[in-house]
């Protein structure tokens, strides 16, 4: 779920974002060592489980479109079509080689020049097991709604709408793809299609791809808001792997893509070491 220019919250975090000033400069010292993005990247790039947990949340997904067919067989109910409302970045479209990108040219921090470039190249490539999910659903006449923040100016539906046919998923066009470009709040759509739809479930690699209630700028509210909804996940709520953006990056600075600065580097090296909640 990159953030390209999708939310913009102003202001840093509060508190004491330079109380390891020392270390701070130490980092700058090591900048050409050491791009603060390499080992999260390195783990999209290379592990085996980051995969797999994608097949995993698919093969769930699968499976609880299986368990309400078979409910609905059983009691002969529910005459309103079958849905599920998913993410897009991340969640169906991998952003991978947009972060190789990103750190081959020797940036540490989210650049929206650069993955407004890339969505125009149709970069994106399909997470493991998307596109045989998308259509899964399909053949089960289930249909997937797209909902996503994106903004590269007038043309962002038309090219959101090409990624995602660009890797061959199902239910690519204007009727099931809606990509917000002044608002990250994704309630308002998710409830238009559950105006008419029975929701399955929700897909997405960010909280806030299933309520908005998550967010807020505290990593300690954030984690206790789930954990108060921890039953709906791997149920309704199913969610995907991204460790290098999304609203956890907003817990930690305060803005979804803070600038690289030294204040930046510093408050990432605290979050790593448990010291920002």
């Amino acid at each position: 779920m990159a953030l390209s220019r999708r939310t913009v919250v102003t202001g840093i975090a509060g508190g004491s974002v330079l109380s390891a000033a020392g270390r701070a400069q130490a980092g700058t010292a090591d900048d050409a060592v050491q791009n603060i993005l390499s080992t999260a990247g390195a783990w999209r790039q290379t592990a085996a489980e980051r995969d797999m947990l994608y097949r995993q949340a698919f093969n769930i997904a699968r499976d609880r479109i299986d368990a309400v067919l078979r409910g609905r067989g059983q009691q002969h109910r529910g005459s309103r079509p079958l849905a599920v409302i998913s993410d897009v970045d991340d969640t169906v479209l991998s952003s991978d080689t947009y972060w190789a990108r990103l750190v081959s040219a020797g940036k540490q921090a989210f650049d929206d020049d650069m993955w407004d470039a890339w969505v125009r190249e149709n970069g994106p490539t399909a997470t493991p097991g998307a596109v045989e999910f998308t259509h899964y659903a399909q053949s089960k006449g289930v249909e997937v709604f797209y909902v996503s923040s994106r903004d590269q100016g007038p043309d962002t539906q038309e090219l959101g709408i090409a990624n995602l046919r660009h890797v061959g998923l199902a239910f690519a066009d204007d009727a099931h793809v809606n990509m917000l470009r002044e608002s990250s709040n994704k309630e308002p759509a998710q409830q238009a299609v559950a105006a008419g739809h029975d929701v399955i479930a929700y897909l997405g690699d960010n909280l806030n791809d299933f309520r908005r209630r998550y967010y807020v700028t505290s990593v300690a509210q954030r984690k206790a808001l789930a954990t108060e909804d921890a039953e709906h996940f791997g149920r309704d709520f199913i969610l995907f792997p991204n460790n290098t953006d999304g609203h956890w990056i907003r817990a930690v600075f305060g803005e979804s893509e803070p600038a690289d600065t030294p204040a930046y580097r510093a408050r990432m090296l605290q979050a790593a070491e448990g010291l920002v909640n």
